[in-house]
Order: structure tokens, then sequence, then C-alpha cells
């Protein structure tokens, strides 16, 4: 089987691993080091000769998070803008395409994780994996634009690494078996945020047929003047009043300050934020051509109205982090704060019996995760079809915590560290069967075998032990959050 494919910069030398081709380490723009470090990727020069692909780059600059994903040690560098390419085969068969974008809070995580092999997908739904590497925290989300012209995209410049990876898949892909035409962009978390921001930018228009937004929506960015604040922050705590401090500095120093920022600007459950949003530091901005409007609004005005979403979270996905000791007042305080007066005795009378805690990640999962997924379909009608994932952890506490879906609709259960996440018992390999089935379906069909979401009915397909399609689930705390964002 041939292993060196030919790309716009160059050949490059593949392996056979777990039954498909993989190339890995595959630079999509040129190093963002020195004075490219806040400024928009660039091509890369090209290489002469084979390029050895055999071994995956380095993540991003970032603080390990030492969550379920993430290796340890974590290696990085700036010289990170790669991504990696799995395919059953180096032909012209023209297949779908399948470009996963990590999470980790814009903050964290990387395209080389186990848990986001596309092994089973190229497999199983004869499918092109591309996991791609973007900038990540302050080097790819400070709106340093009042330092001039050149760092006018620098708010989103993690952002726009991704499109610069996506136009990399437009013009290589079908070196490598796969179809231009037939991109389906996903992400969890912070890549499902990524993914809601990309419908929602005028410049990653056309570089993609559908999309698949895990646990993450088009509501979380930030106000041009939040970005305003995290900047100015960034530059006191880093030292820096020019671009040339900005360039000199070490990246340690910008993880730093990075970290200084967000511990002084986040406060409590909910995202409390200093911001006045309840949106991290370096999250992207909205405000430059990029992003010149909030992702929902531009979609409500009808950018990207004919691509196919599927969009969704999973039931309990707050559990993960937590909120320590839940009091009443804290609960209270947090309802209120995130939905107003009615919300926590609505959730008191659909859940009687729960804890202060279960109440608060009921809640605070459904202002993060779940209401985002309802409001992006009803901003798309007949374009979008929700999910929800329902399964429960036997880990005690976690139930259907954030992350959880992602080996399921990989096929991955067999991965490093599933199984600490999904807890001792039998597989459930009947559950990722089904999640697996209908992401394969979609990302082939830019439809998932179920009915789009309407107003009237609101369909959502619920994946459990047994899955199933039901109207309007947990339809009261749905709707104490009509009206709000």
């Amino acid at each position: 089987m041939a292993t060196i494919a030919e790309t716009s910069s160059g050949p490059v030398q593949g392996r056979e691993k777990d039954g498909v081709l993989l190339f890995a380490g595959l630079p999509y723009a040129a190093p963002p080091t020195g004075a490219r470090r806040f400024r928009a990727a660039e091509p890369h020069e090209g290489w002469r000769g084979v390029r050895d692909a055999r071994k995956f780059g380095p993540a991003a600059p970032q603080t390990s998070s030492g969550g379920m994903t993430d290796p340890e040690p974590l290696r990085w560098d700036e010289d990170c803008l790669v991504l990696n390419v799995q395919t059953p085969a180096l032909d012209g068969a023209g297949r779908p395409v399948l470009v996963w974008i990590h999470g980790g809070g814009y903050r964290t995580g990387q395209g080389a994780v186990p848990w986001y092999n596309g092994a089973r997908f190229a497999a199983n739904g004869d499918i092109v994996v591309v996991t791609i590497n973007y900038r990540l925290g302050a080097l790819g989300f400070t709106d340093l634009s009042r330092f001039g012209k050149e760092f006018a995209t620098s708010g989103l410049n993690g952002i726009l690494d991704q499109i610069t990876a996506l136009e990399w898949v437009r013009d290589n892909i079908a070196a490598f078996g796969g179809d231009p035409a037939k991109v389906t962009i996903a992400g969890e978390s912070a890549g499902g945020f990524s993914v809601g921001t990309l419908l929602g930018s005028p410049r990653a228009a056309g570089l993609f047929r559908a999309a698949i937004p895990q646990s993450g929506a088009a509501h979380h960015v930030l106000p041009a003047s939040a970005g305003e604040l995290v900047a100015d922050r960034f530059l006191a705590a880093l030292g820096a009043h020019d671009a040339a401090g900005l360039e000199a500095a070490s990246v340690e120093a910008v993880l730093a300050a990075q970290a200084a920022v967000s511990k002084d600007l986040e406060r409590g459950p909910g995202l409390e934020s200093a911001l006045g949003v309840a949106v991290a530091p370096f999250y992207p901005p909205v405000g430059s051509e990029v992003l010149p409007q909030m992702p929902l609004d531009a979609m409500r005005n009808g950018l990207n109205s004919h691509v196919p979403v599927l969009a969704g979270s999973n039931r309990d996905e707050t559990t993960l982090w937590g909120y320590g000791e839940v009091d009443e007042a804290k609960l209270q305080r947090t309802a209120e704060n995130l939905g107003g007066p009615n919300v926590l005795p609505t959730y008191r009378r659909t859940r009687p019996g729960a804890s202060p805690a279960e109440l608060m990640t009921a809640i605070t999962t459904d202002h993060m995760f779940r209401l985002p997924a309802i409001r992006l379909a009803e901003a798309r009608p007949g374009h979008t079809w929700l999910y929800q994932f329902n399964w429960q952890s036997r880990v005690p506490g976690l139930r259907a915590t954030h992350a959880l879906e992602i080996p399921f609709a990989f096929d991955n259960l067999h991965q490093p560290g599933v199984a600490a996440f999904i807890g001792a018992g039998p597989s459930p390999q009947h559950v990722a069967d089904a999640v697996h089935g209908v992401w394969t379906r979609f990302i082939r069909a830019s439809e998932p075998g179920f009915p789009p979401y309407s107003q009237g009915r609101r369909e959502t397909m619920v994946f459990n032990d047994e899955s199933a399609l039901e109207q309007d689930p947990d339809a009261h705390e749905r709707a104490i959050w009509d009206g709000k964002r």
C-alpha cells in the first residue's frame, strides 16, 4: 500500500496504523513564532524531499489541564500549526471528510489524542479523518488590534488557524482520497464552540458542507468590550506595552500572564465573570472581519443557513468539574444570575428530592450547553438535528458528564483512559454503535436518519441504553428559559 502523498508544500511519508493510513504532524501554515506570534497564519514555505509524517507534532503552548484526554507529559511548541490525516487509501475515491477540532476551553488540548483516533470512521464509514491543532489561550485569542493592522485578527487567530487548516484540506485532501466538497467539521466543548463560531464567520463560508457542534453551539464568544478588557489585563500582567514587547516575551511568561488574568476574571459557578457575560477570558471576541457579529445573529440573518447541523449536549455536563460544597445561598444566587427568579423553583418542581449540588448541575448544564444547542436549532429551522446524550458513567458522581460522548461517537471505547471514565461493568458498545452510526451517516449523507428539529415537535434523539427519538425532553425546564439567551 502506497504511503507517500503529495501536498502543496511537498511530499509526505505516512504509515499504516490501526488498519488505515496515518499522516501525522503535517504543517498547514508557517510556524507562528517571533514576529508571527500574534498575527494571522501565513503559508508554509514548504520542503525539499519527502517529509517524515509518521509521528505526531507538538501541541500548542499550554499548561496541562490534567484532563481525561490529555497525555502526560504534554509536548508543546510554538511551531504547532499541524494536522493529522487518517485515510483508508491514497486513491481518487473522493471520500467524505471529517475535520475534528479539539476542545479544552480554548487553552488546552491537541489533535493527537487517542480518543480522537479516526480509524473506526475510516474503516466503518470509508471516511477520511483530519484532526488539527490551533493556537490557544493568549496566543490565539487576545485582541491586540490597538497595535496596528498587522494585529487586526489577533483576538481570533485561533479561529483563523482553524480556517487556514480548512483551506489546506480544500487544497490537499484529494491527494489523501478525500473530497473537498464533502467536508464535515466537528468538535466538542471549545471545539464545539469553534464549530458554532465558524458557522457564524463569513471567512469560513464555503469550506464545509455540514457541521457537528458537540456540547458547544453559538453563544460562547466575548463582546468586543470584554475582549479589550482581557487584552488590558493580559498586557499589564505580561508587562508589555507594544508589539516588540509581546514578541520578545518568553512563551512561559505569556502562559503565566494568561493564568493570572484567568484567575482574576473568572469567578464562581456558571462563570459569573467580571467580563459581564458567562464566558471565560481568551475566548473569541466579536468585532473583526473574521467575526463581525455574534455567531447566532449571523445565522439568524442567513449565514450558512443551508449547512446541515447535528448539535446537542450531555444531560449532566457540569459534573466533570463540579462546584464543591453547594449551599442554598450559592444555588439561589447562581440560578438567578443565569436565568432569573423562576428557574430554581421550576427545577425543584421537576426534580423532587434533588440535592443543591444536583440542581446546580442541572441548571448550569442547561445554561452552558443544552439551551445554546436549542437556540442554534431554533435559528436554523429545518436544517438542524438535535441530540441529547443521557447514558451515565458508572463512576460515582459523573453521570452523563462533559466529554463522555466522545469515545462513543468515535467508536473508541478501547482507547486509553476511556474505561476509567465510563466505569466498571458491561461494555456499552451497543450505545457506541448507535452514536457512531448516527455520526457516520451524517458525515456521509449530511442527515442522521431521524427528523430535523422543529419548533412544534422539538424532535431530539436521546442516546441511552435504549436510544429513541423524543419530543421536547425536559420540556418544563426548557420552557422556563424561553426569551433568554
